[in-house]
């Protein structure tokens, strides 16, 4: 769900969690104004990497966790998937995924990623997309989604790269970023932000971190993606420069073994 351009600081006190966050109205109005704009990094980093980890959906029965407005359930239904599910906590998200879904047999669940009952090998994709860094017990949630893929099933995730959630110390206020600071990288854990207006809590990781929970439940590791800027999806000569400065994403495609 997240759109990691835009501008925060370090904040103290009560952030919110991640689906309250986007149940605030005025949050929630930025924010669908900012995946709207023009080469947006979700559209033009983000999602053309996650759509080359993924391959071909068709036949498959997916589950998308922190779906958002279920926009990408839509596109996987279009491309043939057997099955839709989307997960997603937020009040106002769910509604309106519900809203792009009402012509498909794509399902919403409003639950939260930490709290759903997940089903025993039920899926043959689980895919989720900028939602995991608002989730504190990483470790537990990809052991649950393990057990939710049949064997042989995919985990592809997207996350806000660990050099843009270790530190925000470097983020002029009111202003578009031009320079970085990354500091306290090894020190995982919570960090609060003031983001699209309002404060919300993400979970910082490693690199390392993130590939080690999936080895550790049992996956086997097959891709890993930064979300590499091509020019030809650019219009804008300056807007590809500045995306080659810095990685905003970390993507990763893993596989729970076959049985045998």
């Amino acid at each position: 769900m997240s759109d990691a351009d835009s501008v925060g600081t370090e904040g103290s006190g009560m952030g919110a969690q991640g689906p309250d966050f986007y149940d605030d109205e005025q949050v929630f109005a930025t924010y669908m104004a900012h995946r709207r704009r023009p080469e947006n990094p979700n559209d033009t980093l983000e999602g053309p990497a996650l759509r080359e980890l993924l391959g071909p959906a068709a036949g498959l029965r997916v589950l998308d966790l922190g779906c958002g407005d279920a926009r990408f359930g839509r596109e996987l239904l279009a491309d043939g998937c057997r099955s839709f599910t989307g997960l997603e906590a937020s009040r106002n998200m769910a509604s309106a995924a519900r809203q792009v879904l009402a012509d498909t047999d794509g399902q919403i669940v409003e639950a939260r990623i930490e709290d759903w009952e997940y089903p025993t090998a039920a899926f043959d994709l689980i895919v989720s997309r900028l939602a995991l860094h608002y989730v504190e017990d990483l470790a537990e949630i990809v052991t649950r989604i393990y057990g939710a893929l049949v064997p042989g099933g995919r985990f592809v995730f997207s996350v806000e790269h660990p050099v843009i959630t270790s530190c925000d110390r470097g983020w002029p206020a009111g202003t578009a970023r031009q320079d970085w600071v990354v500091d306290d990288y090894h020190l995982s854990g919570r960090r609060q932000t003031t983001w699209l207006g309002g404060e919300v809590v993400k979970y910082h990781r490693t690199i390392e971190g993130y590939f080690g929970a999936l080895v550790a439940a049992g996956f086997v590791v097959e891709q890993l993606r930064e979300g590499s800027p091509r020019r030809e999806l650019f219009a804008s000569e300056a807007t590809y420069q500045r995306r080659l400065r810095i990685p905003l994403f970390l993507l990763l495609a893993a596989r729970k073994p076959e049985v045998g």
